[in-house]
């Protein structure tokens, strides 16, 4: 587990305050909002403490919208809370990886298997469009708007579970892949192979190949999973 940092290396948290009859619940959805997004993001780093009225003086709120958010940080798994420490901002061992992509890779798998067979005409231009779009930046070498796509490719297959329990599984699990993907930013090849991979995927889609599309993306998230646990220090 990682040594606990200090909470004062945080970003400016600072909230503008809302208005209106029900202001207080606007405050404590802005709040837990803000500290997802900076956990996700790493600006709230694995291993950094959180104390409840140093975040409180941060974000200009009361300590009771920033309790209430850390009970469900807990809950999903990106904060831990122990007595007398406080909140820390929950990093990943290499089983928590693990059972991670084991689950991405059914679930991906699953949706890739129904975008086959059922995908929109609007849903398989987006995906084109989208793989087009990123090959010409890895090509171009401006690659930084690559994770966007990559994760907007990854939403229009969740789309094809609407409805679908499994489609909530999904949307539990987003968070989590997102920050995993932000913490290996920079390996080397992911890019490419990954742009590769989501050709593979589109292609097997475009032929209505139900088991084709199903067999690349869990290749490709057996890929992603493999150079994770090369490039990733555990750090839960």
């Amino acid at each position: 587990m990682p040594r606990p940092t200090s909470e004062t290396a945080a970003p400016n948290l600072r909230l503008t305050p809302p208005e209106g009859d029900d202001a207080h619940l606007q405050i404590k959805e802005m709040v837990y909002r803000r500290l997802v997004r900076a956990i996700v993001e790493l600006e709230l780093k694995p291993g950094q403490q959180l104390r409840e009225r140093q975040l409180a003086e941060k974000m200009g709120v009361s300590k009771t919208p920033i309790r209430e958010a850390l009970v469900r940080l807990e809950k999903e798994g990106l904060v831990t809370v122990a007595p007398y420490r406080g909140a820390i901002v929950r990093g990943y061992t290499h089983s928590d990886i693990r059972e991670i992509y084991e689950l991405r890779e059914l679930l991906e798998g699953f949706c890739a298997r129904r975008a086959a067979m059922q995908i929109s005409e609007a849903d398989e231009a987006e995906l084109r469009t989208n793989v087009r779009r990123s090959r010409e930046l890895l090509e171009s070498g401006d690659t930084a708007e690559i994770p966007a796509l990559f994760d907007e490719f990854d939403r229009i297959l969740y789309r094809q579970a609407a409805g679908h329990r499994i489609g909530d599984l999904l949307v539990e699990l987003d968070l989590h892949l997102e920050r995993l993907g932000n913490l290996t930013v920079g390996v080397p090849g992911r890019l490419d192979a990954s742009v590769r991979q989501h050709q593979e995927i589109v292609t097997a889609i475009i032929k209505r190949d139900p088991a084709g599309a199903e067999a690349a993306c869990r290749e490709h998230i057996r890929s992603v999973f493999a150079d994770l646990l090369t490039a990733l220090p555990e750090t839960g």
